[in-house]
C-alpha cells in the first residue's frame, strides 16, 4: 500500500502484526475501555470487530511506550485511528518549526518552548510508530518523518536561542523575524542526521560553528563564549527531560578535539584544524554532514570549502586501513562476537548496519575526489551510484540495499518497544518475541532465520571489500601499514614478555605509531612513544591479562588531546607507569573515566597526590578554587562536573593503591557529595532569584539521606536529597520579582533545578543520579516540602522504614537557622519512645520482603546475602529506634554505621556480637568500596580481571580467594544469628 495524503489505519486489510499475548491484550482492552468513557473514537472502535481494532490492541501489547502515551494523551489515538496520517505528522513537524514564532504564540518564553517541542516530538513518534507498524509506510519514509522533526525542532530552538541574545543585547540580528538568516551560525546535522535517516530513538549528533565575518556579535571578544553558552542552552531545550519528556538526547563529540574546544567553534579554527590536523574517521563523519539549523546559506559555504578535506583528488586507498581500524575498535569495546540473534548489535555487531555505513563511506572517500556522483549523503542513493560507478556490481546493490533497510526496521521496532536508544537485540525468548511479532513473523524461528541470513549476507560482502582492497593496494608501501604481516620475531618476545594474543598487541602498537591518534600526531610525540614502548610492554607483560590492560592503554591514549607531556613523564616516572598499569589491569571503570575524560588523569601529575589526606578542608579548597572563575550558570555547573569527577577519580587512585581505606574513601566521597551539591544550591538560588525574586523570610535546607547522610558513599553512587524550605507567610504570598511564584512553586522549581543541575547530562557527563523518593509520601508527595509539613508528617504518617531511613538523614547544606531546626525535628522523632517489640517485628517484615523481592546472586552480593550489610544497617537502626525506650543516649546527628554500633550498642548487645558486626561490616566495605571503583555491575570471579581479584583479595585481608569466601559465610553466618538475637529473638 503506498503512503498517500488519504492513507489511514482504517485502510489496513489484514492485521500486519499480532499480539504478544492474549493476557496482554486483554489488559490492553482494559486500557481502552478507561480510555473510551471520554473519547467517542476510541469507543465506536471498540464496538467494532475490525482489523483496526486487532491492530491497535497488538501493537499496544508489543510496545509499552506506545501503550503508555495513549493512556496518557488519548487525543493522539482519537487521531491516529480517525484521520489520514500523513498530514498529521506533518502538521506537528511544522508546528515544531514554528514553535519558537513570536507571531503566533503569546508566550515565547523557553519553558513553552521546549513544552510545545516535547509534544510535537511524542505526537510525531507516536503517529509514524502506529504507521510503521501497521504498513503504511517503511524505512524509508519513517527516517525522513524523524528527520524532519528532528531539524524542525533544532531550527526552532535556535531561532528561539538567537532572539534572545538579542534580547539581552548579546547580539544583533540581521532580521528579527528571521532570526537565523545571516546570524553566521551553522549548526550541522551529522550522522544518521544529516543523511534524513534518524533511528525511532535516535541521539542526534550536531557540530556547530560560528562564522565572526557575520558581524552579529556585539563585543566580538565574546563571540565564542557567547555561542557556546547558545549551545549549553540548545542542549537543554533538545535533551532536558521534563513532565513532556524530551525531544532529542543531542551529542556533539564529533567537533573537533572535542576534548579541549568550546561547543562552539569559529569556522577559522575549525578549517585550521581539519587541514592541519583531520583525521580519516572525521572525514569519513563529514560525508553525511549537512546544515541543518541557524545560518544555511553560511553553513553551506562551509561545507563547500571543506570538500577537499573529505573528498581528496586521488585515489586514497591509505583510508581503507583507518576505517577498518575504526570498526576493529567498535569490535574491542562494544562486543563482536559470532552472529547470534539474542542480544545481538544490530548497529554495532558483525553484519549489522554500520558495516553497510562503513562499505559504503570507505568506498566514497577512497573516489568521490574524482567522482562528484559519489558524494551523497544517505546510504541507499549511494549504494545506487556505486552499482552504476561499477565500484560494485548489482547484486551487491540489492543486496545491502535490502539488508539495510530489514535492519533498520529491526532497529527501529527494537526502540519502538521503550522509547530506548538501544540496538541489542532481546537476551530472552519472550522479549525477542516481541520483536518477531512487530516485523510480521510467526515466531522466533522464522524471525531468527531471517535476520541470521541477513547479517551473513552483509558480512560476506563487507569482509570481501576490505579483502579486495588490502590486494589492490599491497604495493603501496606505507598505505598498507596496518595490514602488514607481523615480524616473527616480534611476536615471540611479546610471548615472552606475558601476551596472550601478540598479534593483536602488535597491531596496537603500530596504530600508535602510525600517529592516528591525536596523542601520537606529531613526530615528537611518536618518538617519545617509541622510546617509552619496550618499558611498557615490560611492565604491562608483568600483569595478569596483561593484553587487556594495554588494549584498555590503548582505549585511554586514543581520546587524549596530547601526548607528549605524558609519554616524558612515563619515561621518567616509573612510580607512575606502575600505577597507570595498575588502573588498566585491574580496574576498567577507572580506565574508561580517564579514557573518556582524560582531564581527571591531570590530578595524578601532583607529586603529593599520595601523601595528602583527602579531608573536607582540603577537598572544600580545591573545589572553591575551581569554580570561583565561573562567569555564568552553566559555567559554573560545568566545572563543579569537572572538579567532581577529577576529586572522585583522584580519592579512587588513593584507594587503589592503598593509600587511604575504605571507610576513608566512604567519608572522602561524601564530602565530595556535601560540596558539590551546596555549590549547586547556591547556583540554583542566585538563577531562581534572578528570575523569580526572593521569598520574604525564604530559607531552603537539603537533607542528605541513606549513604550520603551516613558518610559512606560508594564512587558512582547515587544520592538521596530531601529538599526542606520555610517563609514568611505572614508577609507574602508570592516572591518578589519579575516573574512571582507562590511558595509551593517556587520551592519546587528551586528542587527541579537542583535535580537538574546535579543529574543532568552534559559534555562534561553527569554529577550525581538523584533520588528523591525518601522525602515525606515518596514519589507522590511535592519534591518540596515545608519544615512543618515535614516535622508533622514525620510524627504523624511516617511508616516504621521512614523512621530507619530518618536514622541516616543529615542537613547537608543551607540555611543555618532552618539547618539547625531541620536537626532538632529529626533528632526529636528519633528520641521517641517507641513499642520496641511492634519495632523490631516491622524491621523483621521488611528484611525479609526484601529477601524475598531481591534475591542475592552469590556469595558475593555483599549488601543482601543473609548476614550482609542490609542485616547490619538494618540492626544499627533498628539500635537507633529502640535506644530511647532502653534509655540509651544517641549521637547529635547521623554516623556511619560503625560508628552508630559503637555508640548505641552498648546496654543493647553482647560485646562480643557487636565485634563481630564491625569486623563484617569493616571487611565488607572495604571489599564494596574497591569493587564499585574498579568495575560497574556486581562482582564475579570469572570475569573480573586478574588485578581486581588481587586488589579484593588485599582489601579482605586474605592470601587467596577461596580464603575470603570462606572468611565471607563465617561472617555473614554470625551477622545472621546476631540480627536473629536482636531483631527477632
Amino acid at each position: 500500500m503506498t503512503f498517500a495524503d488519504t492513507t489511514r489505519l482504517s485502510d489496513i486489510e489484514t492485521c500486519p502484526i499480532r499480539p504478544s499475548s492474549q493476557t496482554e491484550a486483554r489488559s490492553v482492552l482494559s486500557d481502552l475501555k478507561d480510555i473510551a468513557r471520554d473519547n467517542a473514537e476510541v469507543a465506536a472502535l471498540l464496538a467494532s470487530e475490525s482489523v483496526l481494532k486487532d491492530f491497535v490492541v497488538a501493537a499496544f501489547t508489543l510496545s509499552p511506550y506506545l501503550r503508555d502515551t495513549a493512556r496518557v494523551t488519548p487525543d493522539f489515538l482519537s487521531l491516529a485511528i480517525s484521520k489520514p496520517l500523513l498530514p498529521l505528522i506533518q502538521e506537528a513537524v511544522s508546528a515544531a518549526r514554528r514553535a519558537s514564532d513570536p507571531s503566533l504564540h503569546e508566550d515565547t518564553g523557553e519553558a513553552a518552548v521546549m513544552a510545545r517541542l516535547r509534544q510535537a516530538k511524542r505526537k510525531v513518534a507516536f503517529l509514524t510508530a502506529m504507521a510503521d507498524l501497521g504498513r503504511l509506510i517503511d524505512g524509508r519514509q519513517t527516517t525522513r518523518l524523524l528527520s524532519d522533526l528532528a531539524e524542525a525542532a533544532v531550527s526552532a530552538a535556535v531561532d528561539h536561542l538567537l532572539l534572545s541574545a538579542a534580547t539581552s543585547g548579546k547580539l544583533k540580528l540581521q532580521d528579527a523575524a528571521r532570526p537565523s538568516q545571516g546570524s553566521g551560525l551553522i549548526v550541522l546535522g551529522m550522522g544518521k542526521l544529516g543523511a534524513a535517516e534518524l533511528n525511532y530513538s535516535s541521539d542526534i549528533d550536531l557540530v556547530v560553528f560560528f562564522d565572526p565575518q557575520a558581524d552579529v556579535v556585539v563585543d566580538r571578544s565574546e563571540a565564542t563564549e557567547t555561542f557556546a553558552r547558545l549551545v549549553r542552552r540548545l542542549i537543554r531545550i533538545m535533551q532536558e527531560r521534563t513532565a513532556d519528556g524530551y525531544v532529542f538526547r543531542t551529542d556533539l563529540r564529533l567537533r573537533p578535539d572535542p576534548g579541549a574546544t568550546p561547543l562552539a567553534i569559529s569556522v577559522d579554527s575549525a578549517m585550521l584544524y581539519y587541514e592541519g590536523r583531520g583525521q580519516n574517521w572525521e572525514r569519513a563523519a563529514f560525508i553525511k554532514a549537512r546544515a541543518i539549523a541557524g545560518d544555511l546559506d553560511a553553513g553551506a559555504r562551509f561545507l563547500r570549502e571543506l570538500t577537499p578535506f573529505v573528498f581528496r583528488k586521488y585515489l586514497d586507498y591509505a583510508a581503507i586501513a583507518d576505517i577498518h581500524s575504526i570498526k576493529r575498535q567498535i569490535h574491542v569495546h562494544k562486543g563482536h562476537g559470532e552472529i547470534a540473534v539474542k542480544g545481538h548489535n544490530i548497529k554495532l555487531g558483525r553484519g549489522g548496519i554500520r558495516e553497510i555505513e562503513f562499505f559504503v563511506q570507505t568506498q566514497q572517500l577512497i573516489a568521490g575526489g574524482r567522482m562528484p556522483a559519489l558524494r551523497l549523503r544517505a546510504t541507499e542513493p549511494m549504494l545506487v551510484e556505486l552499482a552504476k560507478a561499477k565500484w560494485i556490481d548489482e547484486a551487491t546493490c540489492q543486496e545491502l540495499t535490502e539488508a539495510y533497510w530489514f535492519l533498520r526496521d529491526v532497529e527501529h521496532r527494537v526502540q519502538m518497544v521503550r522509547d530506548e536508544q538501544t540496538h541489542l537485540l532481546p537476551d530472552t525468548e519472550s522479549e525477542l518475541k516481541r520483536i518477531a511479532y512487530m516485523m510480521g513473523f510467526a515466531g522466533t524461528a522464522d524471525f531468527s532465520a531471517a535476520l541470521v541470513n541477513v547479517l551473513k549476507t552483509v558480512e560476506r560482502r563487507y569482509g570481501a571489500l576490505f579483502e579486495q582492497e588490502a590486494k589492490l593496494s599491497t604495493d603501496g608501501g606505507n598505505l598498507v601499514f596496518t595490514g602488514q604481516r607481523d615480524d616473527p620475531d616480534t611476536l615471540e618476545t611479546l610471548r615472552k614478555l606475558g601476551f596472550q594474543r601478540p598479534e593483536a598487541i602488535s597491531q596496537t602498537i603500530r596504530t600508535w605509531h602510525y600517529g592516528r591518534y591525536r596523542a601520537t600526531q606529531s613526530v615528537e610525540a611518536r618518538e617519545r612513544l617509541t622510546e617509552l614502548t619496550p618499558d611498557l610492554l615490560r611492565v604491562f607483560g608483568q600483569s595478569k591479562r596483561a593484553d587487556e590492560a594495554l588494549l584498555r592503554f590503548d582505549h585511554f591514549i586514543s581520546g587524549l588531546p596530547a601526548g607528549i607531556q605524558l609519554f616524558s613523564l612515563l619515561g621518567n616516572n616509573p612510580r607512575l607507569l606502575s600505577l597507570i598499569v595498575n588502573i588498566m589491569s585491574s580496574a576498567p571503570r577507572l580506565a574508561e573515566i580517564i579514557a573518556a575524560r582524560p582531564h581527571v588523569f591531570d590530578g595524578m601529575l601532583d607529586p603529593t597526590l599520595l601523601a595528602e589526606l583527602p579531608t573536607r578542608s582540603y577537598l572544600a579548597d580545591r573545589i572553591r578554587g575551581f569554580v570561583a572563575g565561573a562567569r555564568h550558570y552553566e559555567d559554573i555547573l560545568d566545572r563543579l562536573r569537572i572538579i567532581a569527577a577529577e576529586q572522585r577519580f583522584l580519592i579512587g587512585i588513593r584507594l587503589l593503591t592503598g593509600a587511604i581505606g575504605g571507610r576513608q574513601a566512604a567519608r572522602a566521597f561524601t564530602h565530595v557529595a556535601d560540596l558539590i551539591v551546596e555549590a549547586a544550591l547556591d547556583a540554583v538560588k542566585r538563577e531562581i532569584e534572578a528570575a523569580h525574586g526572593t521569598f520574604p523570610g525564604g530559607r531552603v535546607a537539603v537533607v542528605g539521606m541513606g549513604k550520603l547522610g551516613s558518610f559512606e558513599l560508594t564512587d558512582g553512587s547515587d544520592v538521596d536529597l530531601i529538599l526542606l524550605y520555610d517563609y514568611d507567610g505572614s508577609a507574602a504570598t508570592e516572591s518578589l520579582g519579575p516573574k512571582p511564584l507562590d511558595a509551593t512553586r517556587y520551592y519546587a522549581r528551586m528542587t527541579q533545578r537542583l535535580i537538574s543541575a546535579l543529574s543532568a547530562p552534559t559534555s562534561e557527563g553527569v554529577l550525581y543520579e538523584v533520588d528523591m523518593r525518601l522525602r515525606p509520601s515518596g514519589n507522590k508527595g511535592p519534591v518540596a516540602t515545608r519544615i512543618a509539613s515535614f516535622a508533622k508528617y514525620q510524627e504523624e504518617e511516617a511508616w516504621t522504614w521512614e523512621h530507619m531511613a530518618l536514622t541516616r538523614a543529615r542537613v547537608v547544606c543551607g540555611d543555618g537557622d532552618l539547618a539547625k531546626e531541620a536537626r532538632s525535628t529529626i533528632r526529636g522523632i528519633l528520641d521517641r519512645k517507641r513499642n520496641v517489640v511492634a519495632i523490631a517485628k516491622d524491621v523483621a517484615e521488611m528484611r525479609a520482603l526484601i529477601e524475598e523481592e531481591k534475591a542475592p546472586k552469590d556469595i558475593w552480593d555483599l549488601k543482601l546475602i543473609p548476614g550482609g550489610l542490609v542485616d547490619i544497617e538494618f540492626i544499627a537502626q533498628f539500635l537507633i529506634l529502640a535506644a530511647p525506650a532502653r534509655g540509651v543516649g544517641l549521637p547529635e546527628q547521623a554516623l556511619p554505621t560503625a560508628e552508630v554500633l559503637s555508640l548505641v550498642a552498648g546496654g543493647q548487645m553482647d560485646v562480643n556480637d557487636v565485634g563481630t558486626l564491625e569486623q563484617a561490616l569493616r571487611l565488607y566495605t572495604e571489599i564494596s568500596q574497591i569493587v564499585r571503583l574498579c568495575i560497574d555491575g556486581p562482582f564475579d570471579p570469572k570475569e573480573a580481571p586478574a588485578g581486581l581479584i588481587d586488589l579484593v583479595c588485599r582489601a579482605g585481608d586474605s592470601p587467596d580467594l577461596r580464603t575470603l569466601e570462606s572468611e565471607i559465610r563465617r561472617l555473614a553466618k554470625a551477622v545472621r544469628r546476631i540480627f536473629q538475637a536482636t531483631i527477632t529473638g
